[in-house]
């Protein structure tokens, strides 16, 4: 008999379901999704109705005025937050709650128009932590993604791919804040920057999940291979690996038998669920299972 640990597929960090085909994601390895940035409206109606998967989500970007990707044609309407002050911060993210979000997420991109300062993100951060959300960030562009634990954000929507972190850098990251991956949708000098910083980071022992940022590109609806390849390539393997995938509690509806032996995600086995053995899969966390489920606790703790 086959040894291994049931569950329920695995969790994708970063998907923007409002901009893929989010149906295909039925019957496939996923178990969990996190949506980074789509109209709250339209994402909240998705997660009541999820296809096939559990859906959590931040709703809009939220973002300086002019800043990313308020000016990106990609960007669906009602999908981003101009936030000019306080006031502003804390309307959006009562929004965003009240929508349903589990975290929220931040645009930080220099190289794309302007970026919130020091005060203005530390409020907002504030503001997400007294309602219970963490904060997500993207962060690109030469210093932005060293700023972003300094200032209390949990986690960074992608692995840093503008410039190359020092050593001292990575090591002070990586005992403050979560990276999700993303490696695969970069090319050239950008993939190796990405895949070298998260290679150092995994190694000083930094907190890795699974993402992918479905709907930026041409990409495949589900467990993506290339992006499983790119994190081996980081040095992301074996437990480590699963450990970043984010097993989901297997479920009535959902039961997969991953093998002991490789632990490699594509070996999952489909098996019936015995009758009354089914746990809940319990509301997702905003990048990892919620505390009760016991496979990790929230990422970066500052």
């Amino acid at each position: 008999m086959t040894e291994g640990s049931y569950i329920g597929g695995f969790t994708d960090h970063h998907v923007h379901l409002q901009l893929a085909d989010h149906e295909r994601l039925r019957g496939g390895l996923l178990g969990r999704v996190l949506d980074l940035g789509s109209a709250p409206a339209t994402i909240a109606s998705i997660a009541a109705d999820p296809p096939g998967v559990a859906v959590s989500f931040a709703g809009a970007f939220l973002t300086p005025v002019g800043g990313y990707p308020s000016d990106r044609s990609w960007a669906p309407e009602g999908s981003f937050r101009e936030i000019a002050d306080t006031d502003a911060a804390e309307a959006a993210v009562v929004e965003m709650k009240a929508a349903g979000a589990s975290v929220i997420k931040v645009a930080s991109n220099s190289t794309a128009g302007p970026v919130f300062g020091d005060d203005l993100l530390q409020t907002i951060v504030r503001i997400a932590d007294r309602h219970g959300l963490p904060v997500v960030a993207h962060a690109e562009g030469p210093g932005e993604a060293q700023r972003m634990p300094r200032l209390g954000v949990r986690a960074l929507a992608h692995t840093p791919f503008t410039e190359r972190l020092s050593n001292a850098e990575v090591s002070a990251q990586a005992g403050r804040i979560a990276w999700i991956s993303t490696l695969a949708i970069h090319e050239g000098e950008a993939r190796a920057i990405a895949l070298d910083n998260l290679r150092r980071f995994h190694a000083h022992g930094g907190t890795v999940r699974y993402g992918t940022d479905l709907g930026n590109g041409d990409q495949p609806v589900g467990l993506n291979p290339a992006e499983v390849e790119a994190l081996r390539e980081a040095g992301v393997r074996g437990a480590a690996l699963i450990r970043a995938l984010v097993p989901v509690a297997a479920t009535t509806e959902r039961r997969f038998l991953l093998p002991a032996r490789d632990a490699d995600p594509f070996g999952l086995e489909p098996v019936p669920h015995p009758h009354g053995a089914a746990r809940p899969h319990g509301r997702p966390h905003a990048y990892g299972p919620t505390r009760s489920e016991h496979l990790t606790s929230p990422e970066g703790a500052r």
